[in-house]
């Protein structure tokens, strides 16, 4: 496809949320059907078009060449509770059936630990009383100094990991080497540290995390994932794969990510399991642009969508907010072309 036929097959809707999440109420996403599919092009409205160009890339595989084929049917996924008083965590909880692990925002600005402590709390106890064992994350998007990471891994345990306690690889690589010599056994996630730098290897390089959390649309595309995830798992880092509040087109690219990680096996010759993925933020939206992939048991079945064209137009973004995405496929379809001239 080139740059006029994506712009030709590209639907931009507006998908509003049933709580606020990264301080929005209204998802904005640009759709593209292509030959193999449909792809999605969502990058954060702050995003530049370096940053955000990775995410069409994404997109444009998705429609164009379609996913790797699958190893696995059904995929164990986590709940997402933003950063909510704990007197709603439960409400938000409900919207996950089954689940046993949960990914908790905490470092929200204007927020204490305190309050951190409160939800966390909240979501422990909810999944303990439906008699499973909680798996719990925390995500603090970098918030906390490696001090203040390390005093809230304390207060918050037990926990399965600290999502990008901090902001840079350095400070992981901190944070992981004082809770080791504290004895505190709580794993280091790094998200952004992965996919918002130029050298994504480099986590493992200083060991700076046990886990990488991959998120298929900001890092180029299932495939890039699979590769990245490889290399990785090579180095024992554990992999979380997730999404960056996707529609459930996006949605369908990390469940196809998940679905073709390549079968790892214990000493006793059994497949373990894909770590529960962070796709099922579907159930943040009142509306989507598909009907609702239904939670079983804490599992999503891996349903490759097509969106429904009555919700197309139905959450269909005001003209003016579809020319400025498409102004936005323009200056990343540049930034790519520029990256390929520049291989070769």
């Amino acid at each position: 496809m080139n740059l006029e036929e994506v712009l030709e097959r590209s639907h931009v809707v507006a998908l509003p949320l049933a709580v606020k999440f990264r301080g929005i109420t209204t998802r904005e996403a640009l759709l593209i059907e292509g030959p193999a599919g449909w792809g999605e092009f969502s990058p954060f409205l702050e995003y530049g078009a370096k940053e955000s160009a990775p995410w069409l890339a994404a997109g444009l595989e998705a429609a164009v060449e379609g996913f790797p084929e699958p190893v696995r049917d059904s995929i164990e996924v986590n709940g997402t509770i933003p950063a909510v008083p704990a007197s709603e965590v439960v409400d938000v909880m409900q919207r996950y059936p089954g689940c046993r692990t949960f990914k908790i925002k905490v470092a929200e600005p204007g927020q204490s630990l305190a309050e951190d402590v409160a939800r966390v709390d909240a979501v422990r106890e909810y999944v303990a009383a439906s008699g499973k064992v909680p798996v719990l994350r925390v995500d603090a998007n970098g918030g906390w100094s490696v001090e203040e990471a390390v005093a809230a891994a304390k207060a918050l345990m037990p926990l399965d990991y600290l999502e990008q306690p901090c902001a840079t690889v350095e400070e992981l690589a901190q944070v992981r080497q004082q809770l080791m010599r504290a004895g505190l056994f709580v794993r280091v996630a790094a998200d952004e540290s992965i996919r918002k730098v130029s050298d994504p290897y480099r986590v493992a390089q200083l060991k700076a995390a046990d886990v990488a959390v991959l998120k298929p649309a900001p890092l180029g595309g299932v495939r890039r994932v699979l590769d990245l995830a490889q290399h990785l798992r090579e180095r024992h880092m554990d992999i979380t794969v997730a999404s960056a509040l996707d529609t459930s087109i996006g949605i369908g690219m990390g469940l196809a990510t998940v679905g073709a990680l390549p079968k790892i096996y214990d000493d006793e010759d059994i497949d373990v399991t894909p770590a529960a993925a962070g796709l099922a933020t579907g159930s943040l939206f009142l509306e989507d642009v598909t009907a609702p992939r239904q939670i079983v048991d804490g599992h999503l079945p891996l349903e490759i969508l097509a969106p429904d064209p009555a919700r197309l137009s139905a959450l269909a973004a005001p003209a003016a907010r579809r020319d400025w995405w498409l102004e936005r496929v323009r200056e990343c379809w540049d930034v790519l072309e520029a990256r390929e001239d520049s291989r070769g």
